[in-house]
């Protein structure tokens, strides 16, 4: 089935190209709510919440530009309500001590798929989100204060601090570059 048949399916509220639409882009939007949940059932609870809003509002794609990222949009706005909701705003936003050791860029590079998503997910809170939308989804410290509520110079400080805390755990993992 083509996208815009898929499309046309789920406007027409078509079992079979509602589940063709699922089944195609559900993993990859998993994987987007994996990055910003704590767990995978906060993640499935985000895709689940993300999908119903898919299938609520197709009628408004236009199919002007990538109808991948129109669902990567609607799912990452899901992600980031149900942070909002969650203890983001009461996340202390000061500047955390943490011992400055080098960790060479080939160490991320070490790094698997699945560790690296681990680190992510262990991120506190707003340091993720903000991790997220910069380094992943590429959105501007503009951007991320307006989505989140929050000036640009946090979002810029809360960057530096997931920097920094990912890190310190690097360090504590004893990734190296000899690895």
């Amino acid at each position: 089935m083509t996208e815009e048949k898929i499309i046309q399916g789920c406007i027409n509220e078509q079992k079979a190209a509602q589940q063709c639409l699922y089944e195609t882009y559900s993993p990859k939007m998993y994987y987007v709510c994996l990055r910003y949940a704590r767990h995978a059932s906060e993640a499935q609870d985000m895709l689940q919440d993300g999908f119903i809003k898919v299938f609520d509002n197709i009628g408004s794609f236009k199919f002007n530009g990538s109808f991948e990222g129109w669902i990567r949009r609607i799912v990452v706005n899901t992600a980031l309500n149900h942070c909002r909701k969650s203890s983001f705003k009461q996340e202390k936003l000061g500047i955390e001590d943490y011992q400055d050791k080098v960790v060479e860029s080939k160490a991320v590079s070490n790094l698997g798929e699945k560790e690296l998503l681990a680190l992510i997910q262990k991120l506190p809170d707003g340091y993720r989100m903000v991790f997220n939308m910069y380094v992943i989804e590429g959105f501007s410290h503009k951007e991320i204060g307006e989505m989140l509520d929050i000036t640009e110079s946090t979002s810029r400080s809360q960057l530096a601090k997931s920097r920094k805390w990912m890190q310190n755990e690097l360090v504590k993992l004893k990734i190296t570059s000899h690895v």
